[in-house]
């Protein structure tokens, strides 16, 4: 199956949220290339980056599982190739 590369943006703005979030990225473990979370104190939310080499299915249905929590908002970037 082709995979792609892609960056997914997820902020969470509700910490409750965050045992979930966790679960799903761990669930996608395999996919991920690598991930960074940045904690903004200042506005009480956190910022995950995660890069991903995964199929587009697996991309837009990870996302698309993130974005249904509540509080938190994924999005996908594509490379071009």
């Amino acid at each position: 199956m082709e995979t792609r590369i892609a960056i997914l943006g997820i902020i969470v703005e509700d910490p409750n949220s965050a045992n979930a979030v966790h679960e799903l990225l761990h669930d996608a473990a395999s996919y991920i290339i690598g991930r960074m979370g940045i904690p903004y104190h200042e506005r009480k939310i956190s910022i995950i980056s995660v890069a991903l080499d995964a199929p587009n299915d697996v991309i837009n249905s990870l996302a698309g599982r993130l974005g249904s929590l509540p509080g938190v908002s994924a999005r996908a970037v594509y490379a071009k190739r």
